[in-house]
């Protein structure tokens, strides 16, 4: 069977157009699929008015679900058990596991004679992004006859070796008992009984159990706004410029960004600007001081979107030496002005940064991501047409393959073969070798 434009009820907990991370993931993919596709949104209260705000009609393009008689004290415990805004993920998670059932149930209860009556022909779980909450209606929509797509799914990338310290300090306590979550009631059962699976990172990609690889995607979940980001990057003559964009902590690196800069900020090669706030500022601010570099480090602290690409697009560089990300969207950001990105190849930004569109320090230890970072600065900034042709080549991948629009297609051919029974469709082939984007690692390498 073939659905031109299939009525889809899409299950979007989290989603919201005027907050960051996951939630603006949910609304952009799910206002996305709008375009391909008959979608009713389905989400939680906490997010109605800013659909309305959107210009969404409640009742016909979206429901809001009241759940908040469970989700808002579990939500207070979880803030009170990170001990810090912003830290302690994978405690929010747990209280996720506890709250977010209780959602799925009063989904249910409004949609499930719909769903049973056939007014749905697929229903799709887009967020939570985290794979280790179980979804209770995968089991039920089986049951009803009506494919479930679950996904993208991202998350639970293991801590490097040698960054301990980064991981207590971001409260990560749980983090040590993570892959428990595989053995959790209802895992199994959600993934046994949707028709497809979503995997945003290829490290979530291998933890599905191998019997379900048939029906599991490797699709990233981040994708671009052209609207929110549309200038494309003019950086002007004089020193090179270097762009960090995100929270202002320890698994991020800036410290690390500044120190391994120090040589050519002291030399007035390098200029850098930092986007972003966080527990480290003040930190950041005294580390720059002391090492003499202050005048060539800008603090911009927290800027909405447009007056972040208004930053980048000045920058020739994109440096991001964070050492723990699922997604990597502010990555995509960055190629998508056309700034190239200079990264620790791992996780999330890893792979999205091949041969061609920009550059990669292995990971490793504290010290050798900053000599790695050192090293790749003093070869990157002898040649800037090289920089600037990286960059395009980015922008061009990014507006190819990373708008939100491709993204929608991409997951209609996902439904698409769900209903006729084909394969799933692939998306990206496997990544380069890590070398071929560290041109200062090859000994015959020039500028």
């Amino acid at each position: 069977m073939t659905v031109q434009r299939p009525r889809v009820l899409a299950i979007a907990e989290a989603a919201n157009p005027e907050w960051v991370s996951v939630p603006l993931v949910g609304w952009s993919l799910a206002s996305a699929l709008r375009e391909v596709a008959d979608v009713h949104i389905v989400t939680q209260v906490r997010n109605r008015e800013a659909f309305l705000r959107a210009g969404l009609c409640e009742g016909r393009d979206f429901t809001a679900i009241d759940s908040e008689a469970l989700a808002r004290p579990l939500w207070a415990l979880g803030q009170k058990l990170r001990m810090g805004e912003g830290k302690g993920w994978t405690t929010l998670q747990l209280i996720n596991a506890l709250s977010y059932p209780w959602f799925e149930h009063l989904v249910w209860k409004t949609f499930g004679a719909d769903v049973r009556a056939g007014k749905y022909d697929i229903v799709h779980r887009i967020t939570p992004l985290s794979p280790t909450l179980s979804s209770p209606i995968a089991a039920k929509c089986a049951r009803a006859g009506v494919p479930f797509v679950l996904g993208p799914l991202n998350g639970g990338v293991p801590w490097p070796e040698g960054f301990d310290r980064e991981r207590r300090r971001e409260r990560e306590w749980l983090s040590y008992l993570r892959s428990a979550y595989k053995a959790l009631p209802g895992r199994r059962a959600t993934l046994r009984h949707a028709s497809a699976i979503l995997a945003g990172s290829r490290h979530t990609l291998g933890e599905m159990p191998e019997a379900l690889r048939g029906k599991c995607i490797y699709l990233p979940e981040n994708a671009i706004d052209p609207a929110r980001f549309s200038r494309a990057g003019a950086p002007g003559d004089g020193p090179m410029r270097a762009g960090f964009v995100g929270r202002l902590v320890p698994y991020k690196g800036p410290d690390m960004l500044i120190e391994a800069a120090v040589p050519m900020l002291r030399a007035g090669r390098l200029l850098l600007d930092l986007v972003g706030d966080g527990p480290m500022m003040a930190d950041l601010r005294t580390q720059a001081e002391a090492l003499g570099v202050s005048d060539a480090v800008t603090f911009h602290g927290w800027l909405p979107h447009q007056e972040v690409q208004n930053v980048l697009a000045g920058c020739h560089l994109f440096a991001f030496p964070s050492i723990r990300e699922f997604g990597g969207g502010v990555v995509l950001e960055a190629m998508a002005l056309g700034v190239p990105p200079l990264i620790v190849d791992y996780a999330g930004p890893g792979e999205l940064v091949q041969a061609g569109r920009g550059y990669k320090v292995p990971i490793g230890s504290r010290e050798s991501i900053i000599s790695g970072f050192r090293r790749a600065l003093e070869f990157l900034a002898e040649d800037r047409a090289a920089l600037a042709q990286t960059g395009q080549t980015a922008r061009d991948w990014v507006a190819q393959n990373f708008t939100w629009g491709r993204k929608a297609e991409q997951v209609l051919s996902v439904y698409q073969a769900v209903l006729s029974g084909a394969p799933m469709p692939a998306f990206f082939d496997a990544p380069a070798t890590p070398a071929t984007c560290a041109p200062w690692a090859n000994p015959e390498a020039t500028t």
